[in-house]
């Protein structure tokens, strides 16, 4: 090889390797990618120090200087890829919508339930046990103790929280 030649194979082989890098990053191999960025690197450093001492020690400290930052800045990146937001673990949008859906139904049985009438299967003090349409509940009573047995009413629901009020004999 020529002496340009061998600078621009040198040259040429830290750009590959630094673009493998970020590759990698966002296509996880198990290193194989990784392997052949390094052997690229290192090929490429072979050359330059073969061009002349000068160009060999820049392509080794910009190999060890540019190699971990452009591979962290890209990792930094994954999380906000497709690909990456497979690998982490987060939901996709249909996913999230789905779950958003299956809250809204849950709220709406508990609104639901506003009003209800039902029996209390434990003391309420002020936490407790009731069966509520025909369903076990722990609710929490308004406005003090409520006796084991006692019918009670629904003044409010939502999914963690249910309270309930004595039902007054008129």
């Amino acid at each position: 090889m020529t002496g340009e030649t061998l600078l621009y194979a040198g040259v040429g082989l830290l750009a590959v390797a630094v673009l493998l890098i970020v590759v990698e990053a966002f296509i996880p191999s198990g290193g194989v990618i990784g392997t052949v960025a390094a052997v690229a690197g290192i090929a490429g450093v072979v050359l330059l120090f073969r061009y002349s001492t000068g160009w060999g020690v820049a392509g080794l400290l910009s190999t060890l200087v540019l190699g971990p930052l452009v591979f962290f800045f890209a990792a930094s990146m994954l999380p906000s890829t497709p690909m990456g937001k497979r690998l982490i673990g987060q939901p996709s949008e249909e996913e999230v919508l789905a779950r958003q859906e299956r809250e809204l139904k849950l709220i709406e049985e508990y609104r639901a339930l506003v009003g209800a009438e039902g029996v209390a299967l434990t003391d309420l003090k002020p936490v407790g046990t009731a069966r509520i349409g025909g369903k076990r509940y722990d609710v929490l009573a308004e406005g003090g103790l409520i006796d084991l047995g006692t019918r009670i009413r629904v003044t409010s629901a939502e999914p963690n929280l249910i309270k309930v009020r004595p039902v007054r004999e008129s």
